[in-house]
């Protein structure tokens, strides 16, 4: 079945795998949307052995002729942005009709990264402690969005009005950064000649997005909405303090898209195999032994956009039972579960002790997060090697039953199954 808008949202913590299911997906869509965050958020894909890492261009820039878009929704960092495109093989100029970024999106400054980095260092010292940020300015980009005193893609490209609003900008952060950080002053004409430089050569991507998507949906074209992050990390619905500065969620969508909710045909979740988290925070199913460093290592589980090792643990069923009520699933992506090859025992988390009483219900708060203790029920492994497999029939049977208890335990079906990095290593289910 065609659908026409679907939406793929990450479920755990983010880094499930997105950028490689919607690379094994995109050869089915027309029209692939990247809604929120920035480069914050890295999505690697590997196609006929050859790695790529996007932070800011979606995933479905690989396959000809996919318009791709980055919404209203995304704070754009000019430099990454520029970098990514002029990294793509073949030229630039190749991709000029295939790409259109939101004349909305907000633009992250170089001031946003310096306050990202002073902030996250006086968190530090204090008795409120770090939250892990990525230090890429996405938090202090949204705080000015948010302040209505944002630069925005369309700034880029109109000098007297980008000189105002920067002028205005720097004349605040001076005063921020010398006085409260005791740091250096930033200079206007550096700023101004380079966010003049990102105006002219992104000029050409720049436009109304929204209206290229709803011209898409007109044409009879689909259209995948690509989230960055993960549900439990959004701002409002994550575990808060530690959340990125956007909504993850389906919802998140609508308005980082512009798109009504109505026009959404179904949602997709994407769940790593086993859980990871990048930074700070609450994470039950941490494993500080030896299974976590397996993980680490067979799952290549270094962030794409730090390097940082994340940190992992079992699959965390409370944990995703309450991102299918928060997204409203449709269908679920399983990545990775190619990692659990080998292992002795699989485990899965079915609920928390807290306070001496059994919780099932996920608890957003990160204060209370730091008090539950995780219930587990285990599973068989297997020892085959099942990067080989294109049917879901061709697992073992221990594989088999750990996908039937995950569909079984979250009410949702699993219709794709990641059993490898490559583009060709998946099995579709019903898909």
């Amino acid at each position: 079945m065609k659908h026409a808008v679907q939406a793929l949202i990450g479920a755990q913590w983010g880094d499930e795998g997105k950028g490689r299911v919607v690379d094994a997906l995109a050869k089915e869509i027309d029209v692939i949307v990247r809604y929120q965050g920035g480069a914050n958020a890295g999505h690697t894909v590997i196609v006929e052995g050859k790695k790529y890492v996007f932070h800011l261009l979606p995933s479905g820039i690989l396959y000809p002729n996919r318009l791709c878009v980055i919404g209203n929704g995304v704070v754009m960092d000019p430099g990454q942005l520029i970098k990514e495109i002029e990294e793509l093989d073949p030229s630039p100029d190749s991709i000029g009709t295939r790409l259109v970024v939101s004349n909305a999106a907000h633009v992250v400054m170089p001031y946003h990264k310096k306050l990202d980095f002073l902030s996250e260092m006086s968190r530090q010292k204090s008795s409120y402690g770090a939250i892990g940020t990525t230090g890429r300015g996405i938090g202090p980009c949204y705080v000015d969005k948010y302040n209505r005193m944002g630069i925005r893609a369309e700034d880029l490209t109109e000098p007297e009005l980008l000189e105002r609003k920067l002028r205005m900008n720097i004349e605040e952060k001076n005063t921020v950064l010398e006085k409260l950080y005791g740091a250096e002053a930033l200079k206007f004409d550096e700023l101004y000649e380079e966010a003049l430089e990102w105006g002219c050569f992104l000029k050409p991507f720049i436009g109304d997005s929204s209206a290229e998507i709803d011209e898409a949906l007109r044409d009879g074209r689909n259209v995948l909405f690509e989230g960055a992050q993960g549900t439990l990390l959004d701002v409002d619905h994550g575990t808060y303090p530690y959340v990125t500065s956007s909504n993850c969620v389906a919802g998140g969508c609508c308005t980082g898209g512009a798109l009504g909710p109505a026009r959404f045909d179904r949602v997709i979740g994407v769940v790593k195999a086993y859980c990871t988290r990048v930074g700070e925070g609450p994470f039950p199913t941490e494993d500080l032994s030896s299974v976590g460093e397996t993980l680490r290592r067979n799952g290549a589980e270094f962030g794409a956009t730090t390097g940082r090792p994340r940190r992992c643990g079992w699959l965390d069923m409370v944990a995703l039972k309450y991102s299918v009520m928060v997204n409203g699933f449709d269908s679920l992506a399983l990545t990775k579960l190619d990692v659990l090859s080998g292992m002795d025992e699989i485990k899965v988390c079915v609920s928390y002790e807290m306070d001496g009483y059994s919780v099932t219900r996920f608890p957003t708060s990160a204060h209370l997060m730091e008090n539950v203790t995780p219930v587990y029920e285990t599973f068989a492994s297997w020892k085959e090697d099942i990067s080989g497999c294109r049917e879901f029939g061709a697992l073992p049977q221990a594989a088999r039953d750990y996908i039937q208890y995950i569909e079984k335990t979250s009410g949702v079906g699993i219709g794709l199954i990641g059993v490898g990095p490559g583009r060709e290593d998946t099995i579709f289910r019903d898909f």
